[in-house]
């Protein structure tokens, strides 16, 4: 129904009216209101640690170490210059950035709410009255002799010319708008840490691609030159069965082991094959586009460092993680959302006035058609209250209910992946460190016992065979080395993984 204005005689009634929308369009919102949930942490990383000890992370008196370093700590260009390719270039980032802008555009249509609303209209029909329609009841009941005359004059086609300006208002009186703002607000939020989320992700995944191209790069020269140790000591052979100083049994041997190296190199060019094109997609360009540029960068390095000097894991402070992950900021903000839409679906509960007005002219013809006598005119509030609708309003009101129980288990589910998550990936660390400081270690005594074999080959102690095999261990021990330095790269990218870019 709708109230308007010459069925109100004094002006005070009117004005005692917009009053008191203003005043109720200042209550405050149904609906529960937000509290940012506080996750649980223990006092030390070390406290909520799973297995051994000793690979849980250690403490530091520089507890921010880590906290602060980012991909630089690997000081490698190659690896910044394709980060920041896939940064701008990645179709994933790219579509949780347009996800996010357009989570932004709904917070702008939500907030759109809030004022009146206006539109034009404009209008030329030309029409034509049924002789035998509701218009003609009236003529029927007044002038039932004169119906045929009138008839014909009422059924003869006109033109009607329309046009004018309609606005409307309504007061958020139960926060419902506010809701909708604050939801879309959350919405909006929980896309642009989608989009850190996703950025964060790419680039570790292209640091985890990179290093295993790396260390492949490294298992391959190590190979050929296994291999071309192989062949010449299969040379050595062959002279020494030729002179009757070896039976056939030793050349053999060594023949098989020459086609079991040269059998692995196809599956290490095929690994390296995979690792390229992970960057190449990671990038967002086409296959083989990046092959002159990492071919570059793998001249430049002849082998991995396996003394470089890898960071002791101080993590920062425990309870700063939900800061850090933007996963953890996502989640929050979709529980954000999903409480303030249980506002939104409790205003629907209560009644809705509107404030309309529309001023506009019609006329049938155009000769007095803007002519102040055309004119016409409404303005007036109308109520919209809910009564019977089967009880869907209320269901709604349930449902968005059940929605946020489920946003707060996702969200403590978040949190709890998080922490296995940083676990698992220091554990891997720690115990990869330890793996590459023994095979470091083994590297260094198969050098020595190289070395001592070839002063007794150089003295004439022994023949050149015992100085090969000290080469073939050697080279099994630097490729034991190379592997684990690649893993233990690929470790530490998964520990920053899991500790978020911390913006």
């Amino acid at each position: 129904m709708a109230f308007h204005p010459r069925y109100v005689k004094h002006g005070f009634a009117a004005h005692g009216f917009a009053a008191l929308l203003t005043l109720l369009a200042a209550c405050a919102a149904v609906g529960p209101d937000h509290v940012a949930p506080a996750p649980e942490a223990p006092a030390r990383w070390s406290d909520w640690h799973g297995g051994d000890a000793t690979l849980a992370a250690p403490g530091s008196p520089d507890a921010q170490a880590l906290a602060r370093a980012d991909w630089s700590v690997f000081a490698d260009p190659t690896l910044a210059r394709l980060q920041a390719r896939a940064a701008d270039a990645n179709q994933d980032v790219r579509i949780a950035a347009l996800r996010f802008a357009q989570a932004r555009v709904q917070q702008t249509m939500a907030a759109a709410q809030h004022g009146p609303q206006g539109s034009a209209r404009a209008g030329v029909t030309e029409q034509r009255q049924s002789e035998y329609g509701a218009g003609t009841r009236m003529i029927d009941a007044i002038a039932p002799q004169n119906r045929d005359q009138l008839v014909k004059v009422l059924s003869d086609p006109f033109t009607l010319y329309q046009a004018g300006f309609d606005a409307s208002w309504e007061p958020d009186l139960w926060g419902r708008v506010r809701r909708s703002v604050e939801a879309a607000q959350a919405s909006a939020d929980a896309g642009q840490a989608g989009v850190r989320q996703m950025q964060w992700s790419i680039a570790a995944e292209v640091a985890r691609s990179y290093f295993q191209w790396r260390a492949v790069q490294e298992q391959i020269r190590l190979a050929r030159t296994d291999i071309a140790l192989a062949r010449d000591t299969l040379s050595l052979l062959r002279a020494k069965v030729g002179g009757g100083l070896l039976d056939d049994s030793a050349l053999v041997r060594q023949r098989q082991q020459l086609e079991a190296l040269e059998a692995r190199l196809p599956q290490l060019l095929a690994q390296e094959a995979q690792a390229i094109n992970q960057l190449t997609l990671l990038c967002g360009t086409r296959p083989g586009a990046l092959n002159d540029e990492l071919a570059a960068a793998a001249s430049k390095t002849e082998s991995t460092n396996a003394d470089a000097r890898w960071p002791d894991l101080a993590l920062g402070v425990p309870s700063e993680l939900a800061q850090r992950r933007p996963d953890i900021a996502a989640a929050e903000a979709r529980l954000h959302a999903a409480t303030a839409q249980i506002g939104v679906a409790t205003a629907d509960l209560y009644p809705r006035i509107a404030l309309g007005a529309s001023f506009g002219f019609e006329s049938v013809g155009a000769q007095r058609f803007g002519d102040w006598g055309s004119r016409q005119w409404s303005i007036g509030p109308s109520l919209s209250l809910p009564i019977f609708d089967q009880g869907r309003r209320r269901s709604t009101v349930e449902l968005r209910g059940l929605e946020q129980q489920e946003a707060a288990v996702a969200y403590q589910q978040t949190v709890l992946k998080a922490w296995h998550e940083i676990d698992a990936a220091v554990s891997a660390y720690m115990a990869e460190r330890q793996r590459q400081q023994r095979l470091a270690k083994q590297v260094a005594d198969s050098a020595d016992d190289l070395a001592l074999a070839d002063a007794k080959y150089q003295n004439g102690v022994t023949d050149a065979l015992p100085e090969l095999d000290a080469q073939r261990s050697l080279l099994q021990a630097r490729r034991d080395a190379a592997d684990s330095v690649g893993q233990l790269q690929i470790a530490l990218v998964a520990v920053y993984k899991a500790l978020g870019d911390g913006k």
